[in-house]
């Protein structure tokens, strides 16, 4: 029998041991609701400016990849600087398996998966075994690793080069089309990582996820499985982030892993993190299009940019409130907006 409760902010509906509910109280979702529509109207007012249009493209998926990091960084307590070891193996394969075998995109999404659900199986006993500096070494070296066999591999990987000419998501008539569909699937890839990572902060997993980051030995005391949830938390952001390279692969039909394996990119995506606010999922998209604008923005300076922009983010880091960057100023003025908000472990 289904059984329907009308609350003050929500709907139930219940259906055996099964609960579904819909947020009706308009602070709960306006004000979401206006910033995804505002991403949805954005490319129509620049939509002449091609070089914008890559701009907020690139911002899309550096969000994609910050998402699925904030969620591995809440889940298995510990900090990864080398998720881009993921982002290598799904670009890499999606292209070489396009080039080489003919594979169609759909197939080489699924041969991106399986190989980064597999690689990210093996190196998972690292978040038990390594803490906190050790397991952040470990997953720094791994990505630098695979950029040297880029370079030793080279008839293979093609080095600094990179692989070139792999088959489109799509083909449109006009070149201006093309920059549109492209940011609004990764607009799509990046709302649909949003709205899965946000649900299981919301759910029973999400409690066992807190609770892990509080007190790992607290929580296996209560009951949870704590090694089965830091694989959980490590491998599938890690197929997450490895569908990015994908998405890369056959947008821009080029990978090369000089740009995104080394630790330049890492440390862009942490900051991405850091501003846009670590405890919040929600925080990467502001954070990822703002350290977006500000790189586009500097590369007007020349070869000085590339002391100007580390220099304008550890400005920004130093000055956003602690931990909770940009999406903390927002929670200053909006305190009743209601966003999924996890304690973060300051050691």
């Amino acid at each position: 029998m289904v059984n329907f409760e009308l609350r003050r902010d929500r709907i139930l509906v219940r259906f055996r041991d099964k609960k579904t509910e819909w947020v009706i109280e308009p602070r709960y979702w306006r004000n979401p609701t206006i910033a995804i529509t505002f991403l949805f109207l954005l490319p129509l007012f620049v939509q002449t400016w091609p070089n914008i249009l890559t701009m907020i493209t690139t911002a899309n998926l550096y969000a994609a990849i910050a998402i699925p990091l904030a969620l591995q960084m809440l889940g298995t307590a510990r900090v990864n600087f080398g998720p881009q070891l993921y982002l290598g193996l799904g670009g890499y394969t999606a292209a070489l398996l396009n080039l080489h075998g003919g594979w169609t995109p759909g197939e080489t999404l699924f041969a991106v998966v399986v190989v980064c659900a597999v690689v990210a199986i093996l190196i998972s006993p690292t978040t038990w075994i390594a803490k906190g500096l050790y397991f952040s070494l470990i997953t720094l070296i791994l990505p630098l690793t695979f950029l040297d066999i880029t370079y030793i591999w080279g008839d293979i990987f093609r080095g600094e080069v990179g692989l070139t000419g792999m088959s489109p998501l799509l083909t449109l008539p006009k070149v201006t089309w093309n920059y549109l569909a492209y940011y609004y699937l990764s607009l799509l890839l990046m709302l649909l990582y949003l709205l899965i990572c946000d649900r299981i902060v919301r759910s029973r997993i999400g409690v066992n996820l807190a609770a892990i980051n509080e007190n790992e030995d607290v929580a296996r005391m209560m009951g949870v499985n704590v090694d089965r949830y830091k694989v959980f938390y490590y491998v599938f952001p890690s197929v997450l982030t490895g569908i990015v390279g994908w998405f890369i692969v056959h947008t821009f039909r080029t990978f090369a892993g000089v740009t995104y394996l080394p630790l330049e990119f890492m440390i862009k995506i942490l900051i991405i993190v850091l501003v846009g606010g670590r405890a919040f999922l929600y925080g990467a998209i502001p954070g990822a299009y703002l350290v977006s604008i500000v790189e586009d923005s500097l590369r007007t300076l020349g070869p000085v940019n590339y002391f100007v922009f580390p220099l304008v983010l550890i400005v920004l880091i130093i000055f956003l409130p602690r931990g909770e960057g940009l999406w903390g100023l927002y929670r200053k003025r909006r305190p009743r907006d209601y966003f999924p908000k996890l304690h973060v472990r300051r050691e």
